[in-house]
């Protein structure tokens, strides 16, 4: 595991006792933890844990029925549909595994998306793209379309559309999932590089060992409960 990040930077995501079920089908049990600035940490455990469950609730995208979860001492359960989406679109980043990229666009438009919708102006747009597209090492293919990138090249378009707004969290569901162990490594070296450099903290939902390396805490997840902590190895 990674080292881990400086003492005393503060926390950005707090969860504390988030329970959710479906159907009347428990998925989370109460679930507490911390997310510093800066952070990596990756979440664990077999399929049916509540990994994506608890993932959807920490961005805003779904809500649990108890428990209280704090983005930068802002209660996400206190804001309305409005203000969750205010916060997803401001502060929050997430890769999919499968990319979810729209395929109608570029890669530069996909990437350009989320400064549209924030009301970036248009040159900054321009040069915050091809930043993030020359530093995802896929500039050369901008105005490729989805389906005409592999699909290496498609997460590295995801991942500078998730960083195109700088947030303070990126949210990750097996971001590696769907590619193979060389692209897989070179997306995690990627992921590792830009929150070492930008400071934004990293919630990795994986299955990977790989992944669970570059992480500084794992949290593993059994039956909606967290069944086990494990930090990273300082000696």
């Amino acid at each position: 595991m990674a080292e881990p990040p400086t003492a005393g930077r503060g926390l950005v995501l707090t969860a504390k006792d988030v329970a959710k079920a479906y159907a009347g089908r428990p998925v989370l049990r109460g679930v507490s933890l911390e997310l510093r600035a800066g952070e990596r940490l990756a979440l664990t455990g077999p399929s049916g844990s509540g990994k994506s469950t608890l993932l959807n609730c920490l961005g805003g995208v779904d809500r649990p029925d108890s428990g209280s979860i704090c983005f930068k001492n802002q209660a996400l359960e206190l804001m309305d549909a409005d203000g969750l989406t205010e916060v997803r679109r401001r502060d929050i980043g997430t890769i999919f595994q499968f990319f979810h990229l729209l395929p109608t666009l570029t890669a530069a438009e996909n990437v350009e998306l989320p400064l549209q919708l924030n009301g970036v102006a248009r040159a900054e747009r321009t040069d915050r793209v091809r930043s993030l597209l020359e530093r995802v090492g896929v500039a050369g293919r901008s105005q490729a379309l989805p389906g005409e990138l592999s699909g290496g090249e498609m997460q590295r378009v995801a991942i500078a559309r998730a960083l195109a707004h700088a947030p303070a969290v990126l949210l990750a569901d097996e971001p590696t999932g769907n590619l193979d162990s060389r692209n897989g490594a070179i997306i995690l070296d990627l992921l590792q590089e830009l929150s070492d450099e930008t400071g934004t903290a990293l919630l990795l939902v994986t299955h990977s060992g790989a992944a669970t390396h570059i992480c500084h805490r794992e949290i593993h997840l059994r039956d909606g409960l967290i069944s086990g902590v494990r930090k990273a190895d300082t000696d």
